[in-house]
């Protein structure tokens, strides 16, 4: 483990690359005006106005410009100056003015270093020359100060280590991330699209994308029916008031599509599932002894995300949660939270992750209900935590408005976070929809609600399977599981004969029955990430057998049909 003076010298070269770079582009583009540049994970960037867009082959231009200020060793020299001075010498530099001007001190601090100075807190490396190995990886625009209404800058990213190895590394890493990014992969095995027709972040789920997204959903329901919960349906749509009631218009309103007209009565895309779930428990009276009952539901939600967030399926404006509700006494809210922290685990253990961070996430700064109900429910779930003996890290005014929440975290096979389950504990809801039960006393009492997901979002989780596995999805999700191809048009009659067949075993299968070439029906094969590959000739056929390959490019010879069934059930059923 890295100890944090070498952590902090890390950090003050990436920073010190910032500069260096900075000075690098004002040497080719004398005019350029300067916004910030920060360090940010594995290296830093900087914002620039320049009179030109810069291009990919800008970097290594940038890159060696670079070097030479490197093995000059200028020294990095830091300078305090009173703010009237500090606006003297950045007179040419608007972006600068604006951070002088909002900076509360009297005085502000510079760095130079060669012939560049900036507006700088520091701190930084001794001199240029102790900037080790780095490169400028790409091109962004960003908007000033991140907001629309200014000027779009264009922004200059770098990586910086402490060896070229470590650089290496990390590069064979990033080419890996870019390969398994899921908007590619989406497109390449056509799971997906997304229209400016229909809008931005609204999804066009394609065949193949929508079968693993059914196998996801088959499986989760059947799970979810052996633990006892009930799958609902609710609307779409919904009065505005019912959201005005629940608090989400109040809270949660810039993330809120705009209210419809209908018949004189205002009406919303829902945000959330919940409120039609408190419905259907509040259409009849509830004992006791009916508690818990557990609603699920696979609901599609819409919120309002600005397009420069969206991002492929992993962001967007409509989303399927696999969201469920539990209505229960106080008395069983631990049982039932433990009971879904295992369900999580079951799921994330069955879709192959197994490394995930836990957060406990406490009362933010703007909140419904009282102290004392935050308090409890906060207690309840750190209970359940500990009982299980699960490692977690709070997570501070993170929690939703209506109550704490326990967030997990899923790593994929490249180490990338994703949000997967969330378990929250609601006392507010239930008291300002009276959800009520009536008790051993025969009187009423405000059940208390838990919201939970074990997947998220269909969008999201089918984005994190997709750079999790790399497209190669494990048998029982690939939505082909087995191509049989003929070698010879004499072939095919035998080809959907074990086309029948493996349909009968509930086997996904194709025949790839086109007159080309069967090396080039095999590569295409493996670009679509299909597990097995059936070639069938003349000695396949007298033999009643096939010569199977994998998609690895692993040739395994001949083998029984019935074998080949066996291998392939085997995978399924363990989806491995």
């Amino acid at each position: 483990m890295k100890s944090k003076k070498k952590d902090e010298q890390l950090e003050r070269m990436r920073h010190s690359a910032s500069h260096i770079m900075a000075e690098a582009v004002q040497g080719l583009f004398p005019e350029a005006k300067f916004g910030i540049g920060p360090i940010i994970e594995n290296g830093f960037y900087y914002d620039f106005e320049l009179p030109r867009p810069l291009t990919p082959e800008d970097l290594p231009i940038i890159e060696n410009k670079m070097r030479e200020i490197i093995s000059q060793d200028a020294p990095f020299v830091n300078e305090e100056m009173n703010k009237d001075e500090a606006r003297k010498l950045f007179a040419a530099q608007p972006y600068k003015l604006e951070l002088i001007n909002e900076i509360a001190d009297t005085s502000v601090t510079i760095y130079k270093q060669g012939s560049f100075t900036d507006l700088c807190r520091g701190p930084h490396l001794s001199s240029t020359g102790e900037v080790k190995a780095f490169k400028l990886t790409h091109l962004a625009g960003a908007y000033w100060r991140g907001d629309e209404k200014r000027p779009m800058l264009q922004r200059i990213y770098g990586v910086a280590f402490e060896s070229r190895e470590e650089l290496d590394d990390y590069l064979s890493w990033q080419a890996e991330v870019i390969k398994r990014d899921h908007r590619k992969l989406g497109k390449e095995l056509d799971l997906f699209s997304i229209h400016e027709e229909i809008g931005p972040g609204l999804i066009c789920w394609h065949p193949r994308g929508a079968l693993i997204r059914q196998i996801i959903e088959d499986f989760w329901k059947v799970e979810h029916i052996k633990r006892g919960y009930d799958i609902v349906y609710t609307p779409h749509i919904a009065k505005l008031d019912l959201w005005k009631t629940s608090g989400h218009w109040e809270f949660y309103r810039d993330y809120l599509f705009s209210p419809m007209e209908i018949e004189g009565q205002h009406y919303m895309l829902r945000p959330m599932n919940c409120l039609g779930h408190i419905l259907i428990y509040k259409s009849q009276l509830r004992s006791y002894r009916n508690l818990p009952l557990r609603y699920a539901e696979l609901g599609t939600v819409y919120r309002y995300e600005r397009t420069g967030v969206l991002y492929g399926l992993a962001r967007v404006r409509g989303f399927t949660q696999d969201d469920a509700h539990i209505f229960c006494r106080p008395d069983q809210v631990e049982e039932e939270v433990l009971e879904v922290l295992n369900l999580a685990q079951f799921m994330m253990a069955s879709f192959g992750f197994d490394e995930y961070e836990l957060l406990l996430s406490t009362r933010p700064e703007k909140y419904a209900g009282t102290v004392s109900m935050w308090e409890e429910s906060t207690e309840s779930l750190k209970h359940v935590l500990e009982r299980l003996n699960l490692h977690y890290e709070v997570d501070p005014g993170e929690g939703v408005f209506y109550g704490p929440k326990i967030d997990i975290k899923l790593k994929d096979a490249l180490g990338h976070v994703w949000q997967g389950p969330t378990i929250q504990v609601d006392f507010n809801l239930p008291q300002r929809f009276n959800v009520c039960y009536i008790g051993e006393d025969g009187l009423e009492h405000n059940v208390v609600m838990i919201h939970r997901t074990v997947l998220g979002s269909m969008e999201r989780f089918l984005a994190c399977l997709i750079e999790h596995y790399g497209g190669v999805f494990p048998v029982w999700l690939s939505p082909v599981q087995t191509i049989v191809i003929p070698i010879a048009d004499r072939h095919i009659g035998y080809t959907r004969k074990i086309e029948s067949d493996f349909k009968n075993e509930g086997i996904r299968v194709r025949v790839d029955d086109r007159s080309e070439r069967m090396n080039l029906k095999i590569r295409e094969a493996q670009l679509e990430k299909v597990p097995y590959m059936l070639i069938v000739g003349d000695k396949e056929m007298t033999s009643s057998s096939v010569s199977l390959r994998l998609r690895n490019g692993e040739n395994l010879g001949l083998e029984t049909l019935l074998h080949v069934k066996s291998r392939i059930r085997t995978a399924i059923e363990a989806k491995s």
